[in-house]
């Protein structure tokens, strides 16, 4: 059993109920529609490429915000209209581990993607997308080691 933000494990648990390649399609679909693009208060363009997903084909941003609290908040931008996959994946974890402990988000693995997205995911999505993941992961790593 993973230790991930609890609202990730929603998903991840959501995804669990899903019974068809054409019910993910619908539901990621559902999910990319609920994208929203980083904040101009955090960033404009054009973006400072260190904030670029190495390997995502749909030209994705991350940016890590901290908070007061300790945790951090995400925010994404998706520069490829059709990038619906990168979009909810970027909302899932902007929902998911905004505000969630370092130390959860730091244990999320880049194979959680399967879950959302399945094994038959191709290798260069996949590795936009585990790049993403990564992204996050990396930022809370940073700062859990500071």
């Amino acid at each position: 059993m993973t230790n991930y933000p609890p609202k990730l494990q929603e998903y991840i648990d959501d995804f669990g109920f899903v019974t068809s390649r054409e019910e993910r399609t619908d539901f990621l679909i559902s999910i990319a529609d609920e994208f929203e693009k980083v904040p101009e208060s955090v960033a404009t363009k054009p973006y400072d490429e260190s904030h670029r997903v190495v390997g995502c084909e749909s030209e994705a941003f991350v940016w890590a915000i901290d908070r007061e609290d300790g945790t951090v908040d995400f925010h994404f931008d998706v520069l490829n209209p059709q990038g619906l996959s990168a979009m909810a994946m970027s909302t899932i974890l902007k929902e998911s581990c905004s505000g969630a402990p370092l130390e959860q988000v730091a244990t999320i693995d880049g194979e959680v993607i399967y879950t959302f997205f399945g094994k038959d995911v191709s290798m260069g999505k996949g590795l936009g997308l585990m790049g993403i993941v990564n992204t996050i992961v990396h930022e809370a790593k940073k700062r859990l080691n500071n």
